[in-house]
């Protein structure tokens, strides 16, 4: 099996805070990133691809397609948005990196073809990412938080 990773970035706000929760009580589970005002990143995602390479072009899916389903599913919905208050998907669900990596493997999910979606990996700060798969065991976050 052969995997191949591509990169992109893009950079948004958001608040980390349930809506059917009052302030205090979204202070005590995310902290500082409560703050009604929000905060902005410059996230990286990685998504990764496997399956086998073809014998006619040399790769497993085409580069220029990923590129162009990853700028018209993900990167066209999330870049310079206030996640919470633009994004339909995210004004019940917290943008935390985990759902937003969520968020954007179901956007890829069955786009990918011949290739299979493998891995979503959203990076966030350089102390937190989250990565998305569907085997399940991709978690992962770094005991600082933001």
């Amino acid at each position: 099996m052969t995997r191949v990773t591509r990169r992109y970035e893009f950079s948004a706000a958001h608040v980390l805070a349930r809506p059917d929760w009052d302030l205090e009580r979204n202070r005590a589970v995310y902290g500082k990133c409560a703050n009604p005002a929000g905060h902005g990143h410059n996230y990286g995602v990685e998504v990764r691809i496997r399956g086998a390479v073809q014998e006619e072009s040399g790769r497993i899916v085409s580069l220029e397609e990923l590129d162009r389903v990853v700028r018209e599913r993900v990167l066209e919905h999330l870049e310079h948005r206030f996640l919470n208050r633009e994004v339909p998907e995210f004004e019940t669900r917290v943008p935390t990196v985990e759902n937003i990596a969520r968020f954007i493997w179901e956007a890829l999910r069955d786009q990918v073809a011949p290739g299979v979606l493998d891995r979503v990996r959203v990076v966030e700060t350089e102390n937190n990412a989250a990565e998305y798969s569907e085997d399940g065991d991709s978690d992962e976050r770094s005991a600082d938080g933001e």
